[in-house]
């Protein structure tokens, strides 16, 4: 009898040790929790304004040994589950482990292939990131995400690959669906796709220079109301005055379906909800008066366009947030809207009934701080970045302190994790509070 029992325990003991490990019954404490408006780290006087979301962890730009930050991006080791922010930076790309959030682990960067830059833009595709960079003839960094398992200590990366075809650019976006990647903003090259079946050998099939300057796009295969269009590979570019849509399916021959205009001041971003009827774009100007400061009245807008005949879209209707500042980069996921909007930080909005042209705050993060009256014991502003170049790069749009705090969200990883990249003072990890 006592052989059996030393024997299940023995049994009950080698499973235990092997049992898959789930994320999900781990309870992270965070860095910092939101209370009555205020999130502030124990034992500091670090303190953020926020509504409904936790300080889990923060990475800083000394960490990472940078002066500035920009854009950001996700990614999830599908062998491990592992979760990493990908962080854009003035003197290359940032990797850090992010799976225990409360406690980020910086692992090192990918240094810029040229000069140090204010703007570098990535996205992810089978395990691998594609970036690019304002930087002059910074080409397409192409790196494999899969070295980043194990690195237990900081590491210099180098890239896997280097595509010197077209020099600087604004930024890249990718359509994962089609294993496509397209170049914005590269001076007069026009949407410039390469095919990525050959991660580390890109192979440039789409060169439309007569579509003029994409600032920012987001490239899908089309599943919304238009039935004359469902299955394409549309093209959404967000092209200075304007928002192009264009059919790309035929890499050889490109076609404008339409173009939305309304009372722009610089159309910089846009993105899709998840059922194609409508698009989200932001204004990066039209905050701000002739001398790009911000309005005395300002209200971060967002315009919804109306996309449910390809052919016309239309204004469906303008959301005017609350807050006094500008609008960056924003995405969907599912009926949630996650805004990085500059001096305002992240901005959750509820979109769940946008038919009804209804949309509501559910929370936010403020990372910024406005270091004129008070500082809650943060660093000093050191950092203000220029206004995006648009196609011209004159720098004539100004050097204001409106264009500050978070630059970029990353909403996407399973665990609920929402990375922020802050201009001035580097990664912050969110989450939603229970």
């Amino acid at each position: 009898m006592k052989k059996c029992i030393s024997i299940l325990c023995l049994s009950l003991l080698i499973s235990c040790q092997y049992e898959d490990y789930d994320d999900s019954k781990v309870v992270d404490s965070p860095l910092a929790t939101c209370i009555d408006g205020y999130a502030k780290i124990p034992g500091t006087d670090y303190e953020y304004s926020c509504l409904n979301y936790d300080l889990m962890g923060h990475i800083t730009l000394e960490e990472m040994d940078a002066n500035a930050g920009n854009d950001c991006w996700g990614w999830t080791d599908s062998t491990t589950g592992r979760e990493y922010a990908i962080m854009g930076i003035n003197n290359g790309t940032a990797f850090i482990d992010i799976t225990d959030s409360t406690s980020p682990v910086y692992l090192g960067k990918l240094p810029t292939s040229t000069v140090d830059s204010s703007w570098r833009d990535m996205k992810v595709y089978n395990d691998h990131v594609y970036i690019v960079s304002e930087a002059q003839d910074h080409g397409l960094q192409v790196f494999n995400l899969s070295k980043l398992k194990g690195v237990e200590s900081k590491q210099v990366f180098s890239a896997d690959y280097i595509d010197n075809s077209f020099g600087n650019a604004h930024n890249i976006a990718i359509n994962e669906e089609s294993g496509y990647a397209y170049i914005a903003g590269a001076g007069n090259k026009g949407i410039y796709a390469f095919n990525l079946s050959n991660p580390l050998a890109p192979k440039l099939e789409l060169e439309a220079p007569e579509f003029g300057y994409s600032h920012d796009a987001q490239i899908v295969i089309y599943k919304g109301p238009d039935t004359d269009h469902v299955g394409k590979e549309i093209y959404f570019g967000s092209n200075e005055n304007r928002v192009d849509i264009i059919d790309v399916t035929n890499k050889l021959e490109p076609k404008l379906i339409s173009t939305f205009l309304y009372d722009h001041q610089y159309t910089h971003q846009s993105w899709l909800t998840d059922d194609h009827m409508y698009a989200l774009l932001g204004d990066e100007l039209d905050e701000l008066d002739s001398n790009y400061e911000l309005k005395a009245d300002a209200k971060t807008r967002t315009v919804i366009i109306d996309l449910s005949d390809l052919d016309n879209p239309v204004l469906h209707h303008n959301y005017e947030a609350e807050t006094k500042a500008i609008d960056h980069n924003g995405y969907v996921k599912g009926t949630e809207f996650f805004l990085a909007s500059y001096t305002a930080g992240l901005r959750v909005l509820d979109i769940l009934n946008i038919d009804q042209k209804s949309i509501s705050e559910l929370g936010f993060f403020n990372t910024f701080h406005d270091h004129s009256d008070h500082d809650h014991g943060l660093p000093k502003l050191n950092t203000i970045k220029n206004q995006d170049p648009g196609g011209d790069h004159s720098g004539k749009k100004g050097n204001s302190e409106a264009f500050n705090g978070a630059w970029s969200v990353y909403p996407y990883f399973k665990s609920g994790n929402i990375i922020i990249s802050d201009i001035n003072s580097g990664l912050f990890v969110v989450k939603k509070q229970n």
